[in-house]
C-alpha cells in the first residue's frame, strides 16, 4: 500500500477490436485480485490499474500507407474502451520512416477526436455487460492466470527469463503470427489481400543533414566544459 499505488503499465493495441477491449479489462480483473487477495493491499489505490496504451507500430504497413489512419483509429478507440488512461496513437507513415508533422498531427487530431466528439468517455466501462465482450474478458483472465502460475512455477519471472523460456514464448509467437499472414490465415489489407500495385507516392519526413553536425558539436562543448570532478562523484 506504501508503493502499489504509484505502478502504472504500458501496453500496446492492436487490431482485434473486441478481443484488444476485453484484454484491458481482464489484466484490470487480474491485478486488482492479485493486490487485493495475494498480496492483501487494503488501501483502494492499490487495486487500480493504471495504464498507457500505445497503437502498436508492428501493425502498419509499408503497403498503403493510408489504411494505417483507419487500424490506428480502431486500436485507439479499443484502448479507450478497456480503460485507458493515457493514449498514444502512431501515425500513418510509421512503417516507412519518422512521421512527417502532417501524418502525427492527424494521429494526434484521431486521439481528439475520440475524447470530444465520440462520447465514448461520457461512460465508465461503456461494454460492460456485452455478452461477447464479457465472455472474451473471462477467457483472456483464465488463461492469463494459468500462464503466471506457470511462470510462477518455475521460480518467478526472473527464473523464466534465465531459462529461455521467455525469449522463446516471443519468438514462436512472432513466429506464428508471421506464418498466419504469409498462408492467408490472417488477412492484412494491402499485403495479402486487396493489393494495389500502384507505387506509394506519400510525403515522407525529411532530415536536415546539418542536424548530425550540429549535434556532434554540441555534445563536444559539453564534453569540453562540464565539470568533471562533479562527474565523478
Amino acid at each position: 500500500d506504501r508503493f502499489a499505488p504509484r505502478l502504472s503499465f504500458f501496453f500496446n493495441v492492436h487490431n482485434d477490436f473486441l478481443e484488444e477491449i476485453a484484454k484491458f479489462r481482464a489484466a484490470r480483473r487480474l491485478w486488482a485480485k492479485t493486490m487485493k487477495y495475494r498480496f492483501g493491499a487494503k488501501d483502494p489505490r492499490s487495486w487500480l490499474f493504471r495504464f498507457h496504451a500505445q497503437t502498436a507500430g508492428s501493425t502498419l504497413t509499408a503497403q498503403q500507407p493510408d489504411v494505417n489512419v483507419i487500424r490506428v483509429t480502431l486500436q485507439a478507440l479499443a484502448a479507450v474502451l478497456g480503460g485507458a488512461q493515457s493514449l498514444h496513437s502512431n501515425s500513418r507513415d510509421e512503417a516507412l520512416g519518422l512521421p512527417t508533422e502532417e501524418a502525427a498531427r492527424l494521429a494526434l487530431r484521431t486521439q481528439q477526436v475520440i475524447a470530444y466528439e465520440s462520447g465514448v468517455t461520457h461512460t465508465a466501462d461503456p461494454l460492460g455487460g456485452s455478452y461477447a465482450v464479457e465472455t472474451l474478458t473471462n477467457a483472456i483472465e483464465e488463461e492469463c492466470q494459468e500462464y503466471l502460475d506457470k511462470i510462477e512455477s518455475m521460480g518467478g519471472m526472473l527464473a523464466a527469463i534465465n531459462s529461455g523460456f521467455v525469449q522463446k514464448e516471443i519468438q514462436q509467437s512472432a513466429y506464428n503470427y508471421q506464418k498466419s499472414v504469409e498462408n492467408e490465415e490472417r488477412v492484412i489489407v494491402g499485403v495479402n489481400r486487396f493489393i494495389d500495385d500502384n507505387p506509394v507516392t506519400i510525403p515522407l519526413h525529411q532530415i536536415d543533414p546539418r542536424t548530425e553536425s550540429q549535434q556532434s558539436e554540441s555534445l563536444e562543448k559539453v564534453n569540453r566544459e562540464r565539470n568533471f570532478e562533479k562527474v565523478e562523484v
